[in-house]
């Protein structure tokens, strides 16, 4: 299909009419479009038609219960993407790097980390930059950034994509910790060997069956098979049962602050450390990359280091 533009109404916005169509296809419904433009269903269901008619194509088939593009439609909203893009890049060049940020910014944050430390440095964003608004998602896998209208994502662990641009905001550090009613009075372990006997709590996104630790002073490695009483994949629901004595546990330092304070918890083998776990925020290559974006990524390379004492990673 040929996308001619130039065939559009004279009378509506164009852009309007093609932003619309990419906020549906995004949103995966007329009414989702609708609450996240600040308007009316009909208003977008005429917006749409008023684009289908005037590129003589059908866009989108849609039933009851579904919506799917059709091929003039992937076609359309594949250079759609591209036009706002550039649209934005014109903007940007136009009024200069440093304008305000304007619309819609969609993030995608692990659990454990998007549920408390990132909120501050998003009310943060959130302050500075009035115009904006933030679609803040809480989940752990990788996101499907184009078919969900993802603009980044904060990753904990490695990045399964190398063909997305990864910032590295730190490192998190990993101590192994348990409560102290687990030894009943006896001495606490001195070598990762003795980890081995005790009852853990396995963290599946992380490790399962094995701990490898690393002596801080001499960089010896050991390696500790483990045999999990409990496998979670959420890192507050294995801090919960640590305190609560059903076994030993590895985690981040920052998560385990509290309770190591306050003395419900004990870091063991305290000269031994797993490896950090790299933070990362990634997004898409592009040509262009909007001022909402970079003014998050600026914020949270700051945010992120304060909110977890983690590493300053190599090179900043």
């Amino acid at each position: 299909m040929s996308t001619d533009f130039s065939t559009i109404n004279p009378s509506a916005d164009r852009m309007m009419l093609v932003e619309t169509f990419v906020r549906i296809v995004d949103a995966g419904s007329l009414s989702a479009a609708a609450r996240a433009l600040a308007t009316t269903q009909p208003t977008i269901s005429r917006r749409l038609k008023s684009l289908e008619k005037s590129l003589g194509v059908r866009l989108l088939q849609r039933s009851t219960h579904a919506m799917k593009l059709t091929d003039d439609g992937m076609r359309c909203y594949a250079r759609a993407k591209e036009l706002i893009a550039g649209w934005q890049e014109f903007e940007s060049e136009i009024r200069g790097a440093v304008d305000e940020p304007v619309g819609m910014l969609r993030v995608v944050a692990p659990h454990a980390f998007g549920q408390q430390q990132l909120v501050a440095p998003l009310a943060a964003y959130l302050a500075r930059y009035p115009r904006m608004t933030v679609d803040w998602v809480l989940h752990d896998r990788t996101p499907d950034f184009i078919g969900e209208g993802i603009d980044c994502a904060i990753r904990v662990g490695e990045v399964p994509d190398p063909s997305m641009v990864a910032i590295r905001l730190g490192d998190v550090p990993r101590i192994v910790i348990a409560t102290p009613g687990l030894f009943d009075g006896r001495a606490l372990p001195a070598h990762p060997d003795e980890l081995a006997a005790l009852p853990w709590i396995a963290v599946s996104h992380y490790y399962r069956d094995e701990v490898a630790l690393t002596h801080a002073r001499t960089g010896d490695t050991v390696r500790v098979p483990v045999q999990p009483r409990l496998y979670t994949d959420n890192l507050y629901a294995m801090r919960s049962a640590v305190t609560l004595g059903v076994g030993a546990a590895l985690g981040s330092r920052w998560a385990l602050r509290e309770e190591l304070d306050a003395g419900r918890l004990v870091q063991l083998v305290p000269d031994w450390q797993a490896s950090p776990l790299p933070i990362w925020l990634i997004y898409p290559p592009a040509r262009f990359y909007p001022a909402r974006l970079r003014r998050f990524i600026d914020i949270m390379r700051v945010a992120v280091p304060q909110a977890y004492g983690v590493v300053a990673p190599p090179g900043r």
